[in-house]
C-alpha cells in the first residue's frame, strides 16, 4: 500500500506520517509538502532515513509536479492535509487560501482520476459550519449542519469540501471527508493559541488573548485525530463526511490560565487585545457518526493531553526556538543543497 500524504511536514500531517509508519510498517508513505512557513522538514527528521518513507518538495497547485509524482508512485490512497490554515493570515491575504485550498485540491483529484486510486481523503475543519452561541451548550455540529462560513479560510475549506463531493458524484471518485475540531499536541506551529502561549510564557512575554478570551473550542489531541483518519481511509464509507471531535470544550482564557499554572508563570502576563474580525464564538462537534460506524472515540482527556503537550514543548525547545528565530527554514537547504 502506497499513501501520498500532502502537507505532511505540517503539524497534523507530520503526526499522521508518524502514526502510519508505526501502525502500518509495511506501507510506503510519500510526503508531498511545499514547505511554506508552516511546513518544517526538521519535524520529519526521525523518519527521513526510513526506507518506507519518501519526502518530495512540491506545491499541490503544480500540476506537472503532482502528476509526475503520481506517475512515479502509483498511490493507492491520498490524504490531503495541505492547506493554508491560519484564520488571521486569511484575513490579510485571502487569495493564497483560495488557490491552495481549492485549486490545489482540484489538482490532486484530477491526478487521482487519471491514475486511479482506492481512496482520496480530504482533511477539513469544523470551521465550515460557522459557530454556535455560548448560551446553547446543548447544540453541536453534526454532519448535517449547514455550511455557514465566517472567514476566508473556512470559506476556502468549505469550497474544497463541496468540490470533493462533486468529484464523487460527477466522476465517481472514491472520496471521504473528515471535519475536525481544534487539534493540539507535539509539533504544533507556534503561531496557534496553545504553542504560542507556551512559548511566550517560557520567555516571560505577554500572552495575547483576543477580546475577553470567552471563545470556546472543542480540543482534540492530535494522535486521536490521526487514529480517526486511519480508520476512515480503511473502513469509512465512500462519499461520506465524518466529524471528528473531542468533547473537550474549553474557553481560550481558561486554557491560557492552565498553561500559566503548569509553567508557574503569573497570570499578569495575560494581555487582552482587540478581537479578531468575524471571530467565531463556539465550536463543538458531535462525533456520534464516526463512533457508531467505525468505533472511534477520543482517548485523550484535555487535562492529560495539555500536560503531555506542555512537557513536549519543554523537552523540545530547540524545535520551536528555531521556528521563532526563522532558522528552521534553512533546514531544507542544509539537507538538500548538495543532493
Amino acid at each position: 500500500m502506497t499513501i501520498i500524504v500532502t502537507g505532511g511536514a505540517g503539524f497534523i500531517g507530520s503526526n499522521f506520517v508518524f502514526h502510519m509508519l508505526d501502525k502500518h510498517p509495511d506501507y510506503r508513505i510519500v510526503c508531498l509538502d511545499k514547505l511554506t512557513y508552516a511546513g518544517n522538514l526538521s519535524t520529519l527528521k526521525s523518519v527521513m532515513d526510513n526506507p518506507n518513507f519518501r519526502f518530495v518538495k512540491a506545491d499541490i497547485c503544480d500540476r506537472d509536479a503532482v502528476f509526475a509524482l503520481f506517475e512515479e508512485e502509483k498511490p493507492d490512497i491520498v490524504v490531503n492535509f495541505a492547506a493554508e490554515s491560519h484564520v488571521d493570515r486569511s484575513i490579510e491575504d485571502p487569495g493564497i487560501f483560495l488557490k491552495t485550498n481549492i485549486l490545489g485540491t482540484q489538482t490532486l483529484m484530477d491526478a487521482c482520476r487519471k491514475y486511479g486510486i482506492q481512496r482520496y481523503h480530504q482533511v477539513s475543519t469544523d470551521e465550515v459550519y460557522g459557530d454556535l452561541p455560548l448560551d446553547r451548550p446543548d447544540l453541536f455540529f453534526t454532519e448535517e449542519t449547514p455550511i455557514h462560513t465566517s472567514s476566508p479560510y473556512s470559506s476556502s475549506k468549505a469550497g474544497a469540501d463541496l468540490l470533493v463531493l462533486a468529484y464523487h458524484r460527477t466522476f465517481g471518485l472514491p472520496v471521504t471527508i473528515s471535519r475536525c475540531s481544534n487539534n493540539y499536541g507535539p509539533y504544533h506551529f507556534p503561531e496557534k493559541l496553545i504553542p504560542l502561549m507556551i512559548a511566550n510564557a517560557l520567555n516571560d512575554k505577554p500572552l495575547p488573548v483576543y477580546g475577553k478570551g470567552e471563545n470556546v473550542r472543542d480540543w482534540l489531541y492530535v494522535e486521536d485525530h490521526c487514529k480517526a483518519i486511519d480508520l476512515i481511509i480503511h473502513n469509512g464509507r465512500v462519499g461520506e463526511v465524518y466529524n471528528i471531535g473531542g468533547h473537550n470544550e474549553m474557553a481560550n482564557i481558561d486554557i491560557v490560565k492552565i498553561i500559566c499554572k503548569e509553567l508557574n508563570k503569573p497570570e499578569s502576563l495575560i494581555t487582552y487585545v482587540a478581537d479578531r474580525k468575524g471571530h467565531d464564538m463556539r465550536y463543538a462537534i458531535d462525533p456520534t457518526k464516526i463512533h457508531n460506524e467505525l468505533g472511534w472515540l477520543p482517548e485523550t482527556k484535555f487535562a492529560d493531553g495539555i500536560k503531555k503537550t506542555i512537557q513536549w514543548y519543554l523537552d523540545n525547545k530547540e524545535w520551536w526556538e528555531e521556528i521563532i528565530s526563522g532558522e528552521y527554514q534553512a533546514y531544507y537547504d542544509k539537507m538538500y543543497s548538495n543532493k
